[in-house]
């Protein structure tokens, strides 16, 4: 979310000059550069968690196409290995040759089937922490939202002088604090 930042320095410099003169003004505007902060901070995370799952993602896909050429590669040795079997019962006078291919076709075909297997793990490794960031993701984005509705109600608290507005802007602050604990909390 692109912030304007001249203008949002302007708007807090504002603040602080009605500040000097209502004391209710000044916990207000205090309120709302602590909300700003928070909703920032919450806002950035938002950003780092949301692009780490992205990559997550991608990374996983690159070991789903390693698996995914490994067990190319196994059922490849396992055609040829067969065709070998069958080669050395056609033809007894070569088959200690055949029977060595055969051995050595057996374990290229349980090596790569092994690379497969571990890729394979990799990739699951991969999108489990892709979801655990996406989901972290969604937790900070009702965080900064939270948090950002608690500003425009400090502001509506400052408008309309009722500290029914405020109380309640403070207690989205709070939420929002909450949220983006829950967010880092192990699951």
């Amino acid at each position: 979310m692109p912030h304007d930042t001249p203008l949002e320095a302007h708007e807090h410099a504002e603040h602080a000059e009605h500040a000097q003169h209502d004391p209710f003004t000044g916990r207000v505007s205090i309120t709302i550069a602590v909300l700003a902060v928070l909703a920032a901070t919450a806002g950035s995370l938002e950003t780092v968690e949301a692009g780490k799952a992205i990559t997550l993602s991608s990374e996983a896909v690159l070991k789903q196409d390693l698996a995914t050429d490994n067990w190319g590669f196994s059922n490849s040795k396992a055609v040829r290995k067969n065709l070998y079997v069958i080669a050395a019962t056609e033809d007894p006078a070569k088959a200690d040759v055949f029977n060595k291919a055969v051995a050595k076709n057996d374990q290229d075909e349980a090596k790569a089937r092994e690379k497969a297997q571990d890729f394979e793990k990799e990739r699951d490794a991969l999108l489990n922490e892709s979801r655990q960031r996406e989901d972290r993701h969604h937790w900070l984005t009702a965080a900064a939202t939270l948090v950002e509705v608690g500003i425009a109600i400090s502001t509506v608290a400052i408008i309309t002088r009722r500290r029914l507005f405020w109380y309640g802007a403070m207690a989205l602050g709070l939420a929002g604090c909450g949220l983006l604990a829950i967010a880092y909390l192990p699951l």
